[in-house]
C-alpha cells in the first residue's frame, strides 16, 4: 500500500512546480547518540530548495503509514502507539514541528477510523491528543497536537485517511 502511495506521489510531482523528492522508506536513528537504527520511516520527503540552502541530508518531512479500521481496537491502538507516539517521542521527525500520518482504512469509513482512534485516546485519558477535523480534504483529513517526551516544542500531526474498500 505504501509503495503505491509513494509511486502516486512521485507521478503527481512530475507535473508539479514543487521540487520535492519522495524517498524510499529508510531505517532511521532518533538521535545522533543512537548507534543502531531504532525506527523505519515509511515515506521521507526532501525539499530540494531546503537541501540546497542548508545541505541538510535528513528528511525534511516524514509520512508514517498505518492500517486502520474504526471497529478494530487493536489497529486503533497501533495507530497511536506505533505512529503518533513515535512522533511525540522524537523517534520520527525529532527536529520537526510538523509530521504526517496516513491511515489506510481497511473497512468502514474515514470518520469511523477517527472515532476509533479518539475512543482509544479517551480510554487511556489522552483527551488533549484527540484528532480534530482539518479542512484540507473535508472528511478525509484531521489534525492533532502532541506534547513531546522529553518536554520540548509540541509536534503538530496532519492525518489523512484513505479508504481501501472502493
Amino acid at each position: 500500500m505504501t509503495e503505491r502511495l509513494r509511486d502516486g506521489m512521485r507521478h503527481a510531482l512530475k507535473n508539479s512546480p514543487l521540487q520535492l523528492v519522495v524517498l524510499p522508506g529508510t531505517e532511521s536513528r532518533s538521535t545522533p547518540s543512537v548507534v543502531l537504527p531504532d525506527g523505519r520511516t515509511d515515506i521521507p520527503l526532501v525539499l530540494i530548495e531546503v537541501f540546497l540552502r542548508t545541505q541538510e541530508h535528513d528528511p525534511h518531512a516524514i509520512i508514517e503509514c498505518k492500517r486502520i479500521a474504526g471497529s478494530n481496537t487493536h489497529l486503533c491502538r497501533e495507530y497511536v502507539i506505533e505512529g503518533v507516539d513515535r512522533f511525540a517521542a522524537g523517534k520520527y521527525g525529532g527536529n520537526h514541528a510538523v509530521g504526517f500520518m496516513v491511515g489506510y482504512v481497511l473497512s468502514g469509513t474515514c470518520a469511523a477510523a477517527v472515532r476509533g482512534v479518539n475512543a482509544y485516546l479517551s480510554r487511556v485519558s489522552r483527551h488533549a491528543d484527540r484528532l480534530a477535523p482539518a479542512m484540507i480534504i473535508e472528511g478525509q483529513t484531521w489534525q492533532s497536537r502532541h506534547a513531546r517526551t522529553p518536554p520540548s516544542e509540541a509536534i503538530a500531526l496532519h492525518h489523512a485517511f484513505l479508504p481501501l474498500d472502493h
